[in-house]
């Protein structure tokens, strides 16, 4: 054997090593979680607060994309159909007609917070609390105590493996919290369903599915096509119209409740640039909270739909980058998908953390293949929407901002500094 040959070996063998201590390190940090969060935490706070998650219906819904909007609307339906319902989400907690801003930064929030909360609702007389999940928060237990009433899941495609190593991982994190429901619904057309399917079985969960070819009434397909145009924003809408007919909600009580929707902040968002700028412009701009794979693909198709459905003649243009210290695998990922998906894309910062952009940004354009030409890099966000608006934008473009969507701060190093994606746009048209 060479010396290339013996090096090449050794270094395989090294990389199935650093894999299996890294596999070891995942399986040890689980029964570390549980100590630290479950008993520590979770059940002191049960006690404290006087166990109310025995006294709440909780509807938990998990996913890849598209939970905050599902948990949301799903709220939504509930509320407009006179149920007493809570939402606690990525975005804020509802409890009744009541927004609170939490300040959790995450989408699970830990036990002591998750507990006040729903000791707060029983105090309001909730009946319904939905629950956004996430399956970091299911891995570290945050949710420990909880048996949701119904569960609920969107897709399941690649995302943290930074932190889970891998699909199996990722979906076994998931389906922890699924496992302890009574009933399950499960999207039909992801490639999550069969897996999971087998990990939840008939004889101790109800399990219930969704499709894009189940059959809706006439009146209320045409509302839900009419509030969501995107496709994958469609399915998220068929799992909460599933989940409220479930409970009882009537087809006269769902038309009302997506005709009222007021939609969700940051979640294909599109901006009245009159309104921030003073003045009418050529162009739109659209904000989506689009950072995984799936969603950007899906999202980016949605709106090359709707350029083409609204005969828009310009470009479609999307600005993103990808986070730092999260899963590097699907960088190269994300700027293939972007660079043909849009006419043009500029590779920017998105929350860098401890990383340099330009490195991120490079590993961006590991895959682009024959479409470097379509791409632009500005490491500095508000400088890549500056470029944008002001020198490139053109009648009939279409600009979409993903990535951050309502999220208010953007992390340089391990600081958290503010960021708000529309005072962005309205300070670049400015």
């Amino acid at each position: 054997m060479t010396n290339r040959g013996i090096i090449l070996k050794l270094l395989l063998k090294c990389y199935h090593m650093i894999n299996m201590f890294e596999t070891f390190l995942y399986q040890v940090k689980k029964p570390y979680h549980f100590f630290k969060t479950a008993l520590f935490k979770a059940v002191p706070a049960q006690f404290k607060n006087k166990f109310p998650q025995k006294e709440l219906k909780i509807i938990a819904i998990t996913g890849t994309d598209g939970k905050t909007t599902t948990t949301t609307l799903l709220y939504h339906l509930l509320k407009v159909a006179g149920y007493q319902t809570a939402l606690i989400s990525t975005l804020a907690a509802c409890i009744g007609q009541n927004e609170i801003e939490t300040g959790f930064h995450v989408t699970s929030p830990p036990p002591d917070d998750l507990y006040r909360l729903m000791s707060q609702m029983l105090k309001e007389k909730i009946e319904y609390l939905i629950l956004e999940y996430t399956s970091q928060g299911a891995y570290q237990y945050r949710l420990f105590g909880i048996h949701p009433l119904i569960a609920g899941v969107t897709n399941i495609s690649q995302d943290h493996f930074d932190y889970h190593l891998n699909y199996q991982n990722y979906l076994n994190a998931k389906s922890s919290v699924l496992r302890k429901s009574k009933i399950v619904v499960l999207n039909e057309d992801d490639q999550s369903f069969y897996r999971l399917k087998r990990i939840l079985p008939s004889s101790r969960h109800q399990v219930l599915t969704y499709s894009r070819e189940d059959e809706l009434s006439e009146a209320l397909y045409r509302e839900l096509i009419n509030r969501f145009p995107e496709e994958f924003n469609q399915m998220n809408a068929r799992l909460a119209i599933k989940i409220a007919q479930k409970i009882g909600v009537d087809e006269e009580q769902l038309i009302a409740g997506l005709k009222k929707f007021p939609g969700v902040s940051g979640r294909m968002e599109f901006l009245n640039l009159k309104k921030l700028s003073g003045q009418k412009q050529s162009f739109q701009v659209v904000v989506d909270f689009a950072h995984t794979p799936q969603g950007l693909r899906e999202s980016l198709t949605a709106l090359r739909q709707k350029m083409n459905t609204e005969k828009m003649p310009g470009r479609l243009i999307a600005i993103y980058g990808c986070a730092g210290l999260r899963d590097r695998e699907k960088r190269p990922i994300m700027g293939q998908i972007g660079s043909e998906l849009a006419d043009l894309v500029i590779f920017t910062a998105e929350d860098p953390r401890t990383e340099n952009v330009w490195n991120i940004i490079r590993q961006m354009k590991e895959s682009l293949g024959n479409n470097h030409n379509k791409v632009i890099s500005i490491a500095d966000r508000q400088e890549a929407i500056n470029f944008t608006l002001q020198k490139i934008a053109k009648k009939g473009d279409l600009i979409a901002l993903l990535g951050k969507g309502p999220e208010k701060s953007m992390c340089y190093g391990k600081v958290e500094k503010p960021w708000n994606e529309i005072k962005a746009v309205k300070k670049a048209l400015r």
